[in-house]
C-alpha cells in the first residue's frame, strides 16, 4: 500500500502573487517510527512547541499521578509506552495543526511510493490544470427560463439519497 500525503501551500511572501511551489510541504499519513522512539526529538525537530509542552506536561502529570496512586514500574512504562504509540500515530496531525494555524492552506492529497514521486505527481497534475484554466474560455452563464411561471429544473445537490432538500416540502 502506497503512502498518502497531504499538500501544503504557504502564504504568499511580500512582493508575491501566489508562493512559491518549492516552499510546498508535503506531510506523510500513517504512523511515524521515529516520532515514536524519539518523541521529545521529533516535536523539537518539528518546532511543534505548543506540542512538545503539552506533551511533557502530559508525561509529568502521568509520571507524578501514577506514583501517587502506587502504580508498579510495569505500570509507568506501559503509560509512556501508549503516549509514544500516540504521538507516533498523530505525528502527521500535528504538523498539519502546526501548518494549519501558520496560515498554510491545505491543497489535497496526493499518492506516492515516496515523497518525492509524491512531489513530482503533484506538481505534473497541479501544472495541467493550471494550463487548461489558463486556455479554457470563461463559462457561460446558465441560461434562464424565458417563460414567466415556469421553473428551471434545481440545482444538482451535494446530498445523497432519500434525504429532503433543506427547505423544500416533503
Amino acid at each position: 500500500m502506497m503512502p498518502t500525503y497531504t499538500v501544503h501551500q504557504p502564504r504568499a511572501r511580500k512582493g508575491e502573487t501566489t508562493s512559491a511551489p518549492e516552499r510546498f510541504v508535503f506531510v506523510r499519513d500513517g504512523f511515524h517510527f521515529w516520532a515514536f522512539v524519539l518523541s521529545p526529538l521529533w516535536l523539537l525537530r518539528y518546532r511543534l512547541w505548543l506540542v512538545f509542552a503539552i506533551y511533557l506536561a502530559v508525561s509529568i502529570l502521568l509520571g507524578i499521578g501514577l506514583r501517587l496512586t502506587g502504580a508498579g514500574s510495569t505500570v509507568q512504562f506501559l503509560a509512556g509506552l501508549l503516549v509514544a504509540l500516540m504521538i507516533g500515530f498523530e505525528a502527521a496531525t500535528f504538523r498539519r495543526w502546526k501548518l494549519t494555524r501558520r496560515g498554510w492552506k491545505m491543497l489535497g492529497f496526493v499518492v506516492g511510493e515516496d515523497a518525492e514521486t509524491a512531489e513530482r505527481r503533484f506538481f505534473a497534475e497541479w501544472s495541467k490544470a493550471a494550463n487548461e484554466r489558463a486556455i479554457a474560455p470563461p463559462a457561460a452563464p446558465e441560461p434562464r427560463s424565458a417563460m414567466p411561471g415556469w421553473r428551471a429544473p434545481p440545482p444538482p445537490s451535494d446530498v445523497i439519497g432519500l434525504f429532503p432538500e433543506p427547505g423544500s416540502g416533503r
